[in-house]
């Protein structure tokens, strides 16, 4: 991904932050030179040491699993999508000025692992469950064990070991306090997404104050 300096992000704790709020992201693998991607919730698991790992599952019919062992399946990437907006040149007080998007994205490489068995797969969904709706999580003992069973023998659960992070927060960094300012304002008005971009925006002034040239 390309990152300018001033769009650079590399607060771990912000990115992982980032990739749980917006866990919904899109596995791309490029297994003997055509790409797939298949889009699929994510949870972010922090090990010891530091470690980062991804969790994730898909359905067996989907064929794209099989990428995973392929030879020459390599590194694989998720793509974290956060919230975008359009940006006008009507907040410029510096003219010739176009257009842009305002956009903030984190991209996770690393190598996938299969969880094949069956506690592995459980513990999958758990986590999956735990993060998004934990009030169901016991509801899952109660769950009759021929359904689970055949749940279970539907999906191909696996794991990621996060090896390089990227992440570019591209929110206007290089415009003058006053442009920002006004973008803010604007975004924030126009609610949904904007709003979010705009959030953003005020976080990253606070804490790039005097970035803007």
């Amino acid at each position: 991904m390309y990152v300018p300096q001033h769009n650079r992000m590399q607060d771990r704790a912000q990115l992982l932050a980032f990739m749980r709020q917006y866990s919904f992201a899109t596995l791309v693998t490029c297994a003997g030179g055509s790409p797939r991607a298949t889009h699929l919730p994510f949870v972010a698991e922090e090990g010891e040491g530091g470690s980062l790992r991804l969790v994730a599952h898909m359905a067996r019919a989907n064929p794209h699993w099989r990428d995973f062992n392929s030879d020459g399946a390599g590194e694989v990437l998720v793509i974290f999508q956060g919230p975008h907006a359009y940006v006008s040149p009507s907040h410029y007080q510096r003219h010739p000025s176009v257009p842009t998007w305002n956009y903030a994205a984190v991209h996770a490489a690393g190598s996938l692992r299969l969880l094949e068995g069956r506690e592995d797969k459980l513990a999958a969904l758990r986590g999956l469950i735990g993060a998004n709706d934990p009030d169901f999580l016991a509801s899952m003992a109660g769950l009759p064990a021929e359904y689970l069973q055949q749940k279970l023998a539907g999906i191909v659960a696996f794991g990621i070991a996060v090896t390089r992070l990227e992440a570019r927060w591209k929110l206007s960094q290089d415009r003058l306090p006053e442009e920002r300012s006004s973008i803010i304002e604007f975004l924030s008005a126009a609610g949904g997404a904007s709003a979010e971009v705009a959030a953003m925006m005020q976080q990253c002034e606070t804490r790039d104050s005097g970035v803007a040239t």
